[in-house]
């Protein structure tokens, strides 16, 4: 499973990419307000940043499908090697998907809460999809189940070649769930990629490693 960093913080995005963890980016509109920054500004930094697919989002208010090939279109631009168009999972989202993968520019339909609505996003081209765990379990449903129910149906169709990208990870159990459920990726907040590398034990390890080396060489 590969690690996506979900952020539009640059400095969360260099720091992670430096620890050689992460092999792309996805932002959305309201991360990238929350950093009070221009947006197409931040995605090309991003772009420099990570070598990998950086997925940035059509706006929130376009809702319809030429207003979105439209934006989409100006997304990729901003880097063709490095761009992703993220659209929403509407029927309007979906023909936007249509065009825009007839175009050769690669899509990832976002809020994703079925395998219906995955399979759908697929068969109008997406090269990604992203189904939100968290949203699940906040309405008490199993996130990890929608992972891998869709993961055992693209399995059945050997011409979907769209990648699951877990999204809404609240916490690194969840992660761990997506591992164990097949997505592809994890896109990941940089807070819990943090805590996945920390472990008391580990802590606790390397605190008795420096206690017994003190002991026999000094500091």
């Amino acid at each position: 499973m590969e690690f996506f960093i979900d952020t539009a913080n640059i400095e969360e995005i260099k720091k992670a990419n430096d620890m050689g963890i992460i092999s792309g980016v996805t932002t959305n509109p309201s991360l990238i307000a929350k950093e009070g920054r221009d947006y197409a500004q931040t995605l090309k930094e991003i772009a420099e940043i990570v070598d990998g697919p950086i997925s940035g989002e059509v706006k929130a208010t376009t809702t319809d499908a030429a207003g979105m090939v439209r934006e989409g279109r100006e997304i990729y631009k901003l880097n063709p090697e490095r761009m992703v168009v993220k659209i929403p999972m509407t029927a309007e989202g979906l023909k936007a998907i249509k065009v825009l993968s007839g175009e050769n520019i690669p899509t990832n339909c976002t809020l994703i809460f079925s395998v219906n609505q995955a399979l759908l996003a697929a068969r109008a081209g997406a090269a990604y999809v992203s189904p939100f765990l968290g949203r699940l379990d906040d309405i008490n449903e199993y996130g990890s189940d929608l992972i891998r129910q869709i993961v055992a149906v693209f399995e059945n169709y050997p011409d979907i070649t769209t990648k699951v990208i877990c999204a809404s990870i609240r916490n690194t159990v969840h992660v761990t769930e997506c591992a164990l459920a097949g997505g592809d990726i994890a896109t990941v907040p940089y807070k819990i990629l943090m805590q996945m590398c920390n472990h008391p034990l580990t802590d606790a390890g390397i605190i008795k490693f420096q206690e017994d080396y003190r002991k026999v060489f000094g500091d």
